[in-house]
């Protein structure tokens, strides 16, 4: 489908034939990915943690090694992975492309953040003009970079309150942007993409427009670098916009309601893909240290306690790692296909897929870089192991992009929506192993029992009380939906057996603890924590 039946073959020298041939250039662009990731960026990693971004000049410097990987990439040609051959892209779906941001995530998880804003360049080219699209989208390949200019001081998760003013010159044909962004990723980037305010006397979204800024204008001053828990190879900026030029991208008024909409939706993706890769990482230096360390005359993963982390562990990466791919898969399918109903039904699933993917895969990581720590003892406290790195950079993906906290209110309208459900009911029509039958009972059990979950909650007849309890309805539908994931997988490949088994049974438990929990929950738990907040 993305392919358009190989037809650039005849135009692109890169472009494939047929089928296995475009398989094979995945793979190959992979392998080449993984070889600078193990070769360049995981080598640079310390010494990029260590000495971070400096301000100079108005000019954010990166650290020497992020220079240094930046520019293998680009001489690689790995830059706009996604856009199409006619702007010097690979033209490659959504699906190898988290997989390699997975793998320059493993390898550093805060210059991810660099390669990984070339996304950006995904929202021009669905909504600019011809024109900006033309002039910018070459400009990827090449290696500049990119920013999303969304949070403000008093505009952080709730961007319809962003102020920062958009006005139109008619001398210069050009809009004026004045104001602050503040927690702007990458801030210095050479192509921003800004949400301002182009409609006086507006205060709601619908008073949102989206620009496009050009670095080389020398109209925004970086007022600081904001110093960070982690991900210091990342400059995170505040930034003052004077008086700077920009372009419109798509239509008035829809910067919020639609273009920003997609765009973060591409950045969870994003965020997804940061925390597999985080957690890859910090997964296998507990296990080498738990083999390499000795207690009571033997390695400590003889020891069940230990063991038992790191087959949790395990199991957990590769159920977020299938959701991960599910998700990236469900939002090439929305994009590629020509059927206007296979569109929609595409859209909704990855509407809801994308949350559910941003909150569990965030946690999941922030869970086991904990555990990768716990393993190491004392050791992991200190700063002569990646764990302590790891264990910082984990902590932001929870945080930005929409809290968790946020994931669940936009993931919750799959649940009210039977759209999670539904989804639920294919994967159990799919064809399993006969020896896989007695995990895929538990997750019909886990299924029927999640259904009167839900019922029991509609039955509170009081919209916060629902509200409260929804995490655990989104936690526990994403623990069947990763279980069957990975059902399917282990059905595919016998490796991941072990996963499914294990991940299923701690699936199991810990729903049936939300389960108990909303089937005790009562009005006056409810009016108890209103009361705590009151007082």
């Amino acid at each position: 489908m993305k392919e358009n039946d190989y037809k650039e073959a005849e135009q692109y020298d890169t472009a494939p034939i047929h089928f296995e041939d475009a398989i094979d250039s995945y793979e190959q662009v992979l392998d080449i990915i993984g070889e600078i990731c193990g070769e360049v960026i995981a080598p640079n990693a310390e010494s990029v943690d260590l000495e971070g971004s400096k301000l100079i000049d108005n000019e954010v410097v990166y650290a020497k090694g992020t220079q240094q990987n930046h520019k293998t990439l680009i001489d690689a040609g790995v830059y706009g992975i996604s856009l199409p051959r006619k702007y010097d892209g690979l033209n490659f779906p959504m699906v190898p492309y988290v997989m390699a941001a997975e793998l320059i995530s493993r390898a550093d998880g805060s210059f991810a953040n660099i390669w990984g804003l070339q996304d950006c360049a995904e929202t021009i080219h669905q909504f600019a003009s011809e024109e900006l699209k033309e002039k910018y989208l070459p400009l990827i390949n090449k290696g500049y970079t990119c920013s999303m200019d969304l949070t403000e001081p008093e505009a952080g998760s709730d961007l319809q309150a962003v102020q920062l003013q958009a006005r139109f010159d008619e001398q210069n044909n050009c809009w004026r942007l004045n104001g602050v962004k503040r927690f702007i990723t990458n801030g210095d980037a050479d192509i921003k993409l800004v949400l301002a305010r182009s409609e006086e006397g507006t205060k709601d979204a619908r008073g949102l427009s989206f620009f496009l800024y050009d670095r080389k204008d020398k109209a925004v001053t970086v007022r600081r670098l904001e110093h960070k828990i982690g991900i210091i190879g990342s400059p995170t900026c505040e930034l003052v916009f004077n008086n700077a030029p920009a372009q419109i991208v798509g239509e008035q008024r829809l910067g919020l309601i639609k273009y920003v909409m997609s765009l973060m939706n591409g950045a969870r993706l994003g965020v997804g893909a940061q925390s597999v890769g985080i957690a890859e990482a910090a997964y296998r230096e507990a296990e080498k240290y738990a083999k390499e360390r000795e207690q009571f005359g033997k390695a400590i993963i003889q020891f069940p306690a230990v063991y038992e982390m790191l087959a949790n562990m395990r199991a957990k990466i590769d159920a977020m790692r299938s959701l991960l791919y599910e998700t990236s898969r469900l939002v090439d399918m929305c994009k590629l296909t020509e059927d206007r109903n296979e569109m929609k039904q595409y859209q909704r699933l990855a509407d809801v897929f994308t949350p559910m993917l941003k909150l569990m895969s965030s946690e999941y990581c922030n869970q086991i870089a904990y555990d990768a720590i716990q393993i190491h003892g004392g050791t992991g406290y200190m700063k002569d192991f990646p764990v302590e790195r790891l264990y910082r950079d984990a902590r932001i993906t929870s945080i930005y992009e929409g809290t968790s906290q946020l994931q669940v209110v936009a993931a919750i309208r799959g649940v009210g929506s039977g759209v999670y459900l539904n989804r639920i009911k294919e994967y159990e029509a799919e064809n399993i192993l006969p020896e896989l039958q007695d995990i895929k009972n538990q997750l019909l059990d886990m299924t029927a029992r999640y259904e009167k979950m839900i019922e029991t909650a509609k039955a509170y007849n009081n919209s916060e009380m629902y509200d409260l309890v929804s995490r655990r309805l989104v936690e526990a539908v994403a623990n069947i939906i990763m279980g069957y994931l990975l059902l399917l997988d282990a059905s595919r490949c016998a490796c991941f057996t072990n996963s499914a088994r294990i991940f299923i049974t701690l699936a199991n438990a810990q729903n049936k603890e939300k389960e108990a929990y909303i089937e005790m929950f009562t009005q006056k738990d409810w009016e108890t924590y209103k009361l705590v907040v009151s007082q």
